[in-house]
């Protein structure tokens, strides 16, 4: 039995909850939702999947992505919340040997995007919100921290977790990467309309720090776009959309409009990988849809 998961703060979260829930004794395979939406991970029978796309060779399945949702039965849990950890926590109330609810309430606050300027200006302030921004996924090597942090979460507070000697220097080194992000963002954003639209594909190496700095440096936004490359040899593109969470007027469901682009997500959050050749193609059509801001949710 495995747990397969994607690497962000809410997936690290999950996979301390079922190993504690579970009898699980494999490491957690990381896995990007691209990855499944495109049926390239090897899913076993016996598999826990958490917020994650359904595969129907899974022996357990727990997710809270609008687009993610099916209509087939299976075992697990399924529910729009704020984050996939609340909804395993839910299901197996009354297992655990320790009190994960503030843990939960964290991730929720995490993954739900529910902070407010000060915390995202200032997260060394605020534990919670620079632990999460040390789980960035895509990067491979940092497999062996995220299977620390789930380690540390199943067995410490979030305060305890924090003094860490490992978990300290990667929130002291978020700080510093944060300072250089904001420079980054500035010089390659521009505001069209009400949507900002960040292009990093002409980096080498994708530049990484505060997803929601965006939000306080461009005030009248009410959606961000940000654009990369999603491999070495730039063959695939990768676009994230997101609503402000401090100008909250933006009436697009992007999850469901990313689902036509061979994404999905989240009403306020999600993304899409596809082929850099259908940039052209793809990148006008969703800008479009985000500018004219109509409800799409029907």
């Amino acid at each position: 039995m495995r747990i397969l998961t994607r690497p962000d703060f809410d997936g690290v979260v999950c996979a301390a909850l079922l190993y504690e829930a579970e009898d699980i004794t494999e490491p957690v395979k990381w896995v990007e939702p691209n990855d499944m939406q495109r049926g390239l991970v090897d899913v076993q029978q016996g598999d826990i999947i958490a917020n994650l796309p359904y595969d129907d060779r899974c022996t357990l399945w727990f997710d809270h992505h609008h687009t993610n949702k099916i209509d087939t039965p299976f075992e697990g849990a399924f529910k729009i919340a704020p984050s996939a950890a609340g909804v395993i926590f839910n299901h197996y109330k009354g297992r655990f040997r320790h009190d994960y609810t503030e843990l939960i309430k964290k991730a929720d606050k995490i993954d739900s995007a529910d902070l407010s300027l000060d915390e995202v200006l200032h997260p060394e302030k605020y534990g919670v919100v620079l632990l999460s921004m040390t789980v960035l996924g895509r990067d491979e090597y940092d497999e062996r921290y995220w299977n620390r942090l789930v380690h540390l979460l199943r067995k410490s507070k979030i305060d305890e977790v924090l003094k860490d000697p490992e978990v300290k220097a990667r929130c002291d080194a978020v700080v510093e990467k944060n300072k250089i992000y904001k420079e980054i963002l500035k010089k390659h954003t521009i505001l069209n309309g009400h949507v900002s639209i960040t292009d990093f594909r002409t980096f080498d190496k994708v530049p990484t720090g505060n997803r929601f700095l965006v939000y306080s440096m461009f005030p009248k936004a009410v959606v961000s776009v940000k654009i990369r490359y999603d491999d070495e040899d730039k063959k695939r593109v990768a676009v994230s959309v997101g609503h402000s969470i401090f100008n909250r007027n933006c009436i697009v469901n992007v999850g469901v409009m990313l689902s036509a682009f061979e994404g999905g997500g989240h009403r306020a959050a999600a993304s899409c990988r596809f082929a850099a050749d259908k940039a052209d193609d793809y990148i006008p059509k969703i800008i479009h849809i985000l500018l004219k801001n109509e409800d799409n949710e029907d």
